[in-house]
């Protein structure tokens, strides 16, 4: 499986680090060796000294796909969970300063931690009215959003990405995150909701 992460996908967010709102879909990927389940803690890695947190909403895809024309994008996912895209800012930076990629910032083991996923199909979570999620960090909410107010849809994100990829079932798409990011020390506890359910509860060591 593999892990596709939308970035600058909230207006707010693109600003606060300086950068305008993207014409199109800005994607990276991170491999499955990023992933962080069942909430185990996060360990800070040693490279660092500017690890952020990015709340996300993901989706869970659900069957193979390319090419996807955005009318039928809704078919390709199934459900939906929150995830942190954990960033090594300095090394983002340092990077970007360079012109060169940025793997080593966004792509690192554990940079990816996941919620239980929540099948759409019968649950409260209605994508065509938006879906609120949070961030709190040591019971202070840092971030807060809601998928209405995207730069890009669901069906739009999956649809440009399609383009460059083939989707397979159980790939994950990390959607973007809004305003509010911020470091995060070891101590800290990160808990993050769908609206009002707990789906990470984990802290950082």
């Amino acid at each position: 499986m593999k892990i596709v992460c939308i970035g600058r996908n909230y207006a707010d967010h693109a600003r606060e680090l300086g950068n305008e709102p993207p014409a199109e879909p800005v994607f990276f990927m991170k491999p499955d060796t990023a992933l962080l389940r069942s909430n185990q803690p996060f360990f800070m890695p040693s490279f660092s000294q500017e690890l952020h947190h990015e709340v996300e909403l993901v989706l869970r895809i659900c069957r193979l796909g390319r090419h996807i024309e955005p009318r039928f994008a809704h078919r390709y996912y199934d459900a939906v969970t929150v995830g942190i895209d954990f960033t090594a800012r300095d090394l983002q930076r340092q990077c970007a300063q360079q012109g060169l990629p940025w793997e080593k910032a966004k792509a690192f083991d554990g940079s990816a931690p996941i919620g239980d996923f929540v099948e759409l199909a019968g649950s409260e979570f209605d994508v065509a009215a938006g879906i609120g999620f949070r961030l709190d960090l040591n019971g202070t909410t840092v971030q807060q959003g809601n998928t209405r107010d995207m730069l890009f849809g669901f069906d739009e994100l999956i649809a440009h990405t399609s383009r460059y990829i083939t989707y397979r079932t159980g790939d994950l798409l990390f959607t973007g995150t809004p305003a509010g990011v911020g470091p995060v020390r070891i101590g800290d506890r990160l808990q993050a909701y769908l609206d009002d359910r707990l789906m990470l509860d984990f802290f950082v060591k």
